[in-house]
C-alpha cells in the first residue's frame, strides 16, 4: 500500500493546482444573494496546497480553493466547483505524515 501511495504521490499532488480556480471567483464575484456563503470561503482552503511543498501528495488538499465555485451562477465557473472534491485524494498522504 505504501509502495502505492509512493509511487502515485507526484501525481496526485498536481491536483492541489484545481484550486487556483478559486480564484476565479475573485475576479467575477457570484451574486451574495445566493446561498452558500460559507462554502465559499472555503476558498481560502486552497492555501493548504502549500502542505504539498513538504508532504508529496498532500498538494491535492489544495483542490479544496475551487469549492469556494460550487454555487456560482455562472455554470462554467461551477463546474470547476465540483472538481474541487477531488482534495480528499490528498488526505491519506497528510494522515500518513501525521502518524510519521
Amino acid at each position: 500500500m505504501n509502495d502505492m501511495l509512493d509511487s502515485a504521490a507526484p501525481l496526485i499532488g498536481l491536483l492541489g493546482l484545481i484550486g487556483f480556480a478559486g480564484l476565479a471567483g475573485l475576479r467575477n464575484r457570484p451574486d451574495p444573494a445566493r446561498p452558500g456563503a460559507g462554502v465559499r470561503l472555503m476558498g481560502l482552503f486552497g492555501l493548504t496546497g502549500l502542505v504539498g511543498l513538504w508532504v508529496p501528495g498532500a498538494g491535492a488538499i489544495g483542490a479544496s480553493g475551487a469549492l469556494g465555485l460550487w454555487n456560482h451562477q455562472d455554470r462554467r465557473l461551477a463546474r470547476w466547483g465540483t472538481a474541487g472534491l477531488s482534495a480528499v485524494l490528498g488526505l491519506p498522504y497528510l494522515v500518513r505524515w501525521a502518524m510519521g
